[in-house]
């Protein structure tokens, strides 16, 4: 499908697809919702909830552009945090349009420019060793096929909407997320759907809505008991 560069409401771009009249970020700020969703309601809680935990390990659901793997590298130089992070993608974007992306320009960080090139050049299939603190996996494959088992602490669950991709909100693809993540694990993510909601606490999640991220009212942390 056709795919477009826009810029968002921070100024930060984003990847649009006209047939769906869908963004791969929400249009009222790329850089500001993933520090919301992601890094503020996903790691960082993490971190104040499991202070002594200095090892975590990242999966994400729907790579995209990669602002979320770039702004979680940043963040463990921050806090002194190792993370092993893996990055689902079916249909991963190409170099051309990742460079148009430009996030290293508004990120006031010198490491930003060659960090967010190298997560894009870095191979496929394989763990990648981007910093003494940073592992990067990236894997080509559908939501249906995930196999992991009680591997990960965090996900981050970054698929298109519910309106355009509702087979990737059910309760089989939760049910795949809560088996993926370790005891006490968190699946955090911007939409706040009642019916993404009602299918992740009908595969035993405990879901809890907060806040969203500017332009949005509402989004949803799913915590797996211990």
């Amino acid at each position: 499908m056709k795919r477009e560069i826009i810029t968002t409401a921070d100024g930060s771009k984003t990847i649009y697809i006209p047939a769906w009249d869908e963004q791969y970020h929400s249009k009222h700020g790329a850089i500001q919702e993933a520090r919301h969703v992601f890094l503020k309601t996903g790691l960082q809680h993490f971190i104040d909830t499991h202070p002594k935990q200095k090892e975590i390990s990242i999966l994400e659901m729907g790579f995209g552009t990669g602002l979320n793997a770039l702004l979680t590298f940043l963040k463990t130089k921050e806090d002194l945090l190792s993370i092993n992070y893996t990055g689902i993608e079916a249909f991963p974007v190409s170099l051309e349009e990742a460079r148009a992306m430009e996030y290293a320009h508004q990120l006031d960080e010198k490491e930003a420019e060659y960090i967010y090139e190298t997560i894009h050049l870095c191979d496929w299939e394989r763990e990648i060793e981007i910093s003494n603190t940073f592992k990067l996996t990236k894997r080509k494959e559908q939501f249906e096929e995930i196999q992991d088992v009680a591997s990960y602490d965090l996900v981050f669950f970054d698929a298109f909407g519910p309106r355009v991709q509702p087979s990737l909100w059910t309760e089989e693809i939760f049910s795949k997320m809560y088996t993926a993540l370790k005891p006490g694990g968190i699946l955090t993510t911007y939409c706040a759907q009642g019916a993404a909601r009602r299918a992740m606490q009908a595969v035993r999640f405990t879901v809890e809505r907060l806040p969203g991220p500017p332009g949005k009212r509402e989004m949803l942390r799913a915590s797996k008991s211990l």
